[in-house]
């Protein structure tokens, strides 16, 4: 991946991140519109530059990371900012994505 497809694949974390904070405060919430339009409009522009970054490198290579980088990403604002705690079993599966980031991120044999 060259430098700007990486920088794709962190900007698009970044609104999926905010987007799924904006959700969780939704959530917790009377339903507010402000927090949904909020959480639709961050989907969507994460979804955007994700169309870009598929277009770039392929859709298996372009999901898969941003689903792990995501969950990785995901898992840290849960833990730090909103208090949820991963068990040993989640523990464990984000180990394994962390493996799976390597993998998928190393270079096609010849």
């Amino acid at each position: 991946m060259t430098p700007i497809n990486v920088a794709f694949l962190i900007s698009s974390t970044v609104m999926f991140i905010a987007a799924a904070s904006a959700a969780k405060i939704w959530a917790l919430s009377n339903n507010s519109l402000a927090w949904l339009t909020l959480t639709l409009g961050l989907y969507t522009v994460g979804n955007l530059i994700m169309l870009r970054l598929i277009r770039d490198v392929g859709m298996g290579i372009a999901l898969s990371l941003s689903a792990v980088v995501q969950l990785l990403a995901v898992n840290l604002v849960a833990l730090f900012i909103f208090g949820e705690r991963v068990g040993p079993l989640q523990g464990a599966g984000l180990i394994l994505a962390i493996i799976a980031v390597a993998m998928i991120s190393l270079p096609r044999a010849p």
